[in-house]
């Protein structure tokens, strides 16, 4: 039973690491909520999440390194930002369950965001003018927009157990016009900074025991490579298509569980994750034999 049991979370960490690698956002966007489904206390979740996602992050970030995917300077201006913000959110999550409001307002929180973002992934928006990036206002304005994209994953990071990239990747790529590929990159070396300082926050004032994250990041460091590896087969357009589905399905199972469906949510979102792990291997070898046969 134990052994079934491990490798039922190795598991689960491989496939939650490709997502991490593929999407660029940490794991912990669909690992907390998955834990919460399955009835986890959401501090609990939260720092396994978190500590989860500093696997996967880490991963993530030598393997899109070495694919020249990250951009530095904004990298630090987001991950310094966000690094602060996880001092103001750990008060907010603890005042949460002092009156008893945490495992209602957490999952709602998700929710909202999930809505917001699902919207903002599939509606598509045309991209701005060449001089209108180029201009001395639109760089004033960018470092803005990644100074609060930064507060905002940092946040949400120590929050709700996300890496941060849940919120950082979508505004990257809607808000600054990043490519998706580079969106994912510069995300994950944030984001690694953000959830280190806030899993070290969450473990020297509220411990817990990690062996289950530490099973999780087995699986989810091979699953990282995986999904940063399978993204060159993939356009811009399909990946924010993508992800926006995953916010959609995330969002529904959310909800379920804010009226006790757990078991549906969970199952809801197994199936989405089968036919989209489906899809990305097909399309995978597909793209893989057309250069073949064009070599």
């Amino acid at each position: 039973m134990l052994i079934i049991i491990l490798m039922l979370f190795i598991g689960m960490g491989i496939l939650i690491g490709i997502l991490s690698g593929f999407f660029g956002v940490g794991g912990g966007f669909i690992l907390t909520p998955i834990l919460l489904l399955m009835n986890y206390d959401p501090i609990f979740a939260i720092t396994i999440s978190l500590m989860y996602t500093i696997g996967t992050s880490l991963s993530g970030v030598l393997a899109h390194t070495k694919m020249k995917n990250v951009i530095w300077k904004d990298a630090l201006i987001i991950a310094t930002s966000g690094v602060i913000a996880t001092q103001v959110a750990y008060p907010f999550v603890l005042f949460l369950q002092k009156i008893g409001y945490d495992q209602f307002v957490i999952p709602l929180l998700f929710i909202v965001l999930l809505a917001y973002f699902a919207i903002n992934m599939l509606k598509g928006q045309r991209p701005p003018s060449m001089e209108k990036l180029t201009s001395n206002k639109t760089v004033v304005n960018k470092n803005l927009i990644l100074i609060l994209t930064g507060f905002a994953g940092g946040f949400l990071s120590t929050t709700l157990g996300v890496g941060g990239g849940f919120i950082i990747v979508p505004l990257l790529i809607s808000y600054t016009n990043y490519p998706s590929r580079q969106a994912v990159g510069t995300s994950l070396m944030s984001v690694l900074f953000i959830v280190f300082v806030g899993f070290i926050t969450y473990m020297i004032k509220s411990p817990i025991d990690l062996t289950l994250g530490g099973i999780l990041i087995v699986g989810g460091l091979l699953g990282a490579q995986i999904g940063a590896y399978l993204i060159n087969s993939y356009e811009h357009h399909e990946v924010k298509i993508m992800l926006g589905l995953l916010f959609v399905v995330t969002f529904i199972s959310m909800c379920l569980k804010l009226f006790h469906f757990d078991q549906t949510g969970l199952a809801i979102i197994a199936i989405f994750l089968f036919v989209l792990y489906f899809y990305m291997i097909r399309k995978f070898i597909h793209t893989k034999r057309e250069k073949s046969e064009l070599s």
